[in-house]
């Protein structure tokens, strides 16, 4: 008989405490922190939910391979097994390592943009927005229609419109597109996947018009796995070869390694172009460091190392895709919108449909994060308008995003179905009462990445 019960496929080593808080002493500290969960110390959050990046748990092979990292500045011998990981996984010839992944993005995009280009993508992350921003480029995202509809079950939102991509070309021209970038998975749509055959037709396009296609590859092994799961023709494929396929049409990635190279820091550029690498390299040493470390210490390189090759193994991504499917399932079940179906690193919840009873630029999505810090300890991030939303620079005015989610991610190899099984109780004892929450206002906010240091005021009685 068949087993049933997905196990997490390790066994835990060393334990890190939880620090217990009442919801007395949360509202006290969502306060202080001006009501943005960015601001909080971590020891005062339960279950953090914030982010994926940088917050797996390192196996053991991991932290062995830190104690044989070699910190030599040039030549380390920490840098070449690093370099030969990420040639065997992903095939490109020249590697260069950075500190994480924004710092990839900057040197990709100072490299090849210039001030008036334009930079399509199924739709950019809030840091490769404001790196294509900053070197006066312009982002444009080309998601598939049903990638704007949270309820949508369709296996691949994640695709970039290809139809709409040839309009951009040919009405733009594709002399001012210095490069499409696809993001796998698509983490500002929802964590979506793409399918090999968007991948396949993304490229034919970029080929056909000489412009060069990068991928954004963070989450490639999770995005691999989902292809395989979902796509006719890739069941009994294994997932490294389907993840060397993907990049195979593409001419370079940006990494942030802190996502599935299952590591705490570190990211790299690659590309099979020499010339390109050669001026990237040169700026890397100008910002970064050698280019045999990056910024990154040589137990880092180490760690990256061994991680890319492990997020591979397929017992990992089933109990990865399995815990996050089993979050989405459950809450969903209790009547909480969800961006359907469940990804592979994160649940987002649909806030809008969640609370419609407030208006979008009263920051629904905030209102929520906010809650269920309250209600549990729970740190999650609005993905909506207080990440996606613009401020007209003269008049003030406000323009809300496309779609108000809460992203819950969950970090690798961290939390058990218990932890699960209390964000579920946590999240469906908040749905009990979310007609007596209102919304949230900006007191501040910054001009570029505003999330991440705003501060918020609520328009309603927390009643704690």
């Amino acid at each position: 008989m068949p087993m049933k019960t997905i196990i997490e496929p390790f066994r835990i080593k060393v334990v890190e405490p939880i620090r217990m808080t009442t919801p007395q002493e949360r509202a006290l500290l969502l306060e202080q922190a001006g009501y943005n969960v960015f601001l909080l110390r971590s020891e005062d959050v339960l279950l953090d939910l914030l982010t994926d990046s940088g917050t797996s748990a390192m196996s053991a092979e991991q932290w062995a391979g830190i104690m044989r990292g070699d910190e030599s500045y040039a030549g380390s011998p920490s840098y070449y097994r690093f370099e030969d990981a990420v040639k065997e996984v992903f095939g490109f010839e020249q590697v260069i390592p950075t500190h994480q992944g924004r710092a990839a993005e900057r040197i990709l995009f100072q490299t090849l943009c210039s001030p008036g280009d334009i930079v399509p993508s199924n739709t950019h992350f809030d840091t490769t927005r404001a790196n294509t921003e900053a070197v006066g480029a312009r982002p444009v995202d080309l998601p598939v229609p049903e990638g704007l509809r949270p309820s949508d079950p369709a296996p691949f939102k994640g695709n970039l419109d290809v139809d709409r991509l040839e309009a951009l070309i040919e009405e733009e021209g594709a002399d001012r597109i210095p490069l499409v970038m696809l993001t796998l998975t698509n983490n500002s749509g929802g964590g979506q996947p793409v399918s090999m055959a968007n991948i396949q037709a993304v490229a034919r396009v970029c080929r056909a018009h000489g412009i060069p296609l990068y991928m954004d590859a963070c989450r490639f092994a999770e995005n691999a796995y989902l292809i395989r799961l979902r796509e006719e023709g890739y069941a009994d494929r294994p997932v490294a070869e389907i993840a060397r396929e993907i990049f195979s049409w593409a001419d370079g990635c940006t990494m942030s390694a802190k996502k599935d190279g299952l590591a705490n820091i570190g990211g790299f550029v690659a590309t099979n172009d020499p010339e390109l690498a050669r001026k990237q390299r040169n700026m890397l040493i100008l910002t970064e460091g050698f280019p045999t470390y990056g910024g990154l210490a040589g137990r880092d390189l180490e760690a990256i190392a061994i991680g890319l090759r492990e997020v591979l193994h397929e017992d990992y991504l089933e109990y990865r895709l399995a815990s996050v499917r089993y979050l989405g399932e459950r809450i969903a079940a209790g009547g909480v919108p969800i961006v359907q179906p469940p990804g592979g690193h994160a649940i987002y919840i649909d806030a809008a449909a969640f609370l419609p009873h407030i208006p979008p630029l009263e920051l629904p999505g905030q209102t929520l994060v906010a809650e269920l810090y309250l209600e549990g300890g729970i740190r999650g991030v609005e993905v909506g308008t207080v990440m996606f939303g613009r401020r007209d620079p003269e008049t003030g005015e406000e323009s809300p995003a496309s779609m108000e989610l809460v992203r819950l991610a969950l970090p690798r190899r961290v939390y058990t179905q218990s932890h699960v099984d209390f964000m579920v109780e946590a999240i469906l004892d908040f749905a009990a009462r979310k007609e007596a929450v209102g919304g949230y206002r900006f007191t501040y906010q910054a001009d570029v990445l505003r999330h991440f240091t705003a501060n918020f005021e609520p328009l309603y009685d927390l009643g704690v």
